[in-house]
């Protein structure tokens, strides 16, 4: 991509904003972008003075030239540059050593100015790629904020591009949340966990403000009754900022950022990495859809055209549902997941190939809204294990408002163990964690007698849990459990990350039988160094992981439901 393609149209190549600093020896950006003219200004295939040979064109060695135009405006900065930040001058003179150098035209001189110009070229080019979506406040400005991040991929039905008309006519030309996928990275980033949104999973859309493409904003009802999840985007001006919210409202989990992508995108990307390994137990032809799909069983290395039919396809499958594609795309999801790391991310050439693919195919929030802040995520991305890379689907069942049900809820034993799992960081796999010890010591303190119920003193306050927490478990303790000695305290001083029980070491016997009551976790106890006097209760602050008195505030340690690992090769050798 020329300088004249980015809008400069005095033909300014852009490695010619790149100057040398004969103090530092690196090679930074021309103070705000203005090109410095030499005495006598020269066409750009004019012979240098002395010199026979002509000057290189773009794309090879950039060199400091003339422009008898005006002066073109600063291109976007390169990475840890900041705009306008020129070169100070110095008074001391440079040594002639020095300049001899830093100045001649040394093959390693060369070498570095090329490199230069070749990291601008490719950062200006990803940069133009992106398109990103101001969602407002929901999400993070930070890539990877500390503590687990949740990212959620927007698969967009939209039929724009060419071949896609195959699919069917869509008069919505935003389309809608067809394929959802939540990845779920855990805070000490050894596994991560990615959860499929059945597109027609019956949820109440809550309200949510869009902004517009003047900058203005727009409130933007929820639905008063129960519909279909692909809704949370594009009907009624819904933007990917209220699939978030969505997505927050049925897991309770906090989404950072999102990553959208339509069916070229899918074209794309299986093409940019050399194709896809799939395996299927039985052929598939697809007669019907129009897709012309026609794959045999065993294994197929498919991209293009082909990979997105796979990924529309419901012909042969078990029951032909939106369920069974799922579970296809799961398993697409994990040999791409393979391939980028197996074979792309180490790969400087493929990894740029992948990158500008990406970056003309996904549309980001501004949070993640450049090339640089992308490949940090990819990179800590990369560094999970395969197999501590867990593919399921949200537990759903068949909706019973339906006599024949085409949509589904959300099964109401399962899914609240799916997220209370995600909610508290726990891995769906067996992973060695780095605070092992902590946590063994942090769990000894429900070790131990406990006291009577009758006999636990404790003040209850309400540090972030849903309205009326505090006094709906002190009516729980008093009339359920027989804990007389309990007190509401009503809202504490400050909000609280997670639920905590305050107590004095001579309290210990009473803050496991509570803990026990409660279903509180070992990390939830909160040991003092002084004895309290007998009368003096314990402090029991509700945070936002609690959800109402009697459920257990401690995660499930499992759920059963059915699950794949990206490890986990197609067809079974």
């Amino acid at each position: 991509m020329d300088g004249e393609s980015r809008g400069q149209t005095d033909g300014t190549d852009p490695a010619d904003q790149w100057l040398l600093n004969p103090e530092t020896g690196d090679y930074e950006l021309r103070p705000n972008g203005i090109p410095e003219q030499p005495e006598t200004p020269r066409p750009r295939s004019a012979p240098r003075p002395g010199s026979t040979a002509p000057d290189p064109g773009p794309g090879r060695v950039p060199r400091q030239r003339g422009r008898p135009t005006a002066p073109a405006e600063a291109p976007a900065p390169a990475p840890g540059h900041t705009r306008g930040s020129g070169r100070r001058k110095r008074k001391q003179k440079k040594s002639a050593r020095k300049k001899a150098l830093l100045w001649t035209g040394s093959g390693l001189g060369l070498v570095l100015l090329s490199g230069s110009a070749f990291v601008y070229y490719w950062y200006d080019r990803l940069y133009g790629n992106i398109s990103t979506v101001d969602i407002g406040d929901v999400g993070s400005d930070t890539v990877l904020k500390d503590g687990p991040v949740n990212i959620l991929v927007i698969g967009n039905d939209v039929r724009t591009g060419k071949g896609n008309e195959k699919y069917g006519n869509r008069d919505n030309v935003t389309g809608h949340a067809d394929t959802t996928l939540l990845f779920h990275v855990a805070e000490d980033r050894s596994n991560a966990t990615v959860l499929s949104i059945p597109r027609d999973l019956m949820i109440k859309i809550p309200d949510c403000t869009a902004k517009q493409s003047d900058g203005s904003t727009k409130d933007i009802p929820g639905s008063t009754i129960a519909t279909k999840f692909n809704e949370s985007f594009g009907v009624n001006g819904r933007d990917p900022g209220c699939t978030m919210l969505t997505v927050e409202k049925i897991t309770d989990l906090e989404v950072d950022h999102f990553m959208m992508f339509d069916f070229n995108a899918v074209k794309t990307l299986s093409t940019a990495v050399g194709g896809v390994k799939v395996c299927l137990e039985k052929p598939i032809k697809d007669l019907d859809g129009g897709s012309g799909l026609d794959l045999p069983s065993g294994e197929s290395t498919i991209q293009g055209e082909d990979a997105l039919s796979f990924l529309r396809n419901r012909h042969g499958l078990k029951n032909e549902s939106d369920l069974d594609r799922i579970g296809m795309q799961q398993k697409f999801v994990a040999s791409m997941i393979r391939r980028l790391k197996e074979d792309t991310l180490d790969s400087p050439s493929k990894l740029l190939d992948v990158a500008d693919a990406a970056t003309k195919s996904l549309t980001v929030d501004k949070g993640i809204g450049s090339p640089s802040k992308l490949l940090t995520l990819a990179r800590e991305l990369g560094k999970i294990d395969l197999k501590n890379i867990t593919l399921m689907t949200v537990p759903v069942r068949d909706n019973p408002a339906e006599p024949t049900p085409v949509t589904v809820v959300l099964d109401p034993v399962k899914a609240p163990k799916v997220f209370g799992m995600l909610q508290n960081d726990v891995s769906f796999t067996e992973v060695k964690k780095k605070d092992k010890e902590a946590k063994d010591k942090q769990a000894a303190l429900l070790e131990g007698p406990r006291a009577e119920a009758s006999g636990i003193r404790v003040d209850v306050l309400n540090g972030g849990g849903p309205q009326g927490a505090a006094q709906d478990t002190l009516a729980w303790l008093r009339t359920s459990e027989g804990v007389p000695k309990s007190a509401n305290k009503g809202n504490a001083p400050a909000e609280v990350d997670r639920t905590r029980l305050e107590y004095a070491p001579n309290q210990a016997d009473q803050a496991r039988k509570l803990a026990d009551l409660m279903g509180l976790p070992a990390s939830a106890l909160k040991p003092g160094t002084t004895d309290a006097a007998a009368t003096v209760p314990m402090t029991l602050t509700l945070g936002p992981d609690f959800k109402k008195a009697g459920v257990p505030v401690a995660p499930p340690k499992k759920v059963d439901v059915e699950q794949s690992h990206a490890d986990e090769k197609m067809c079974q050798e």
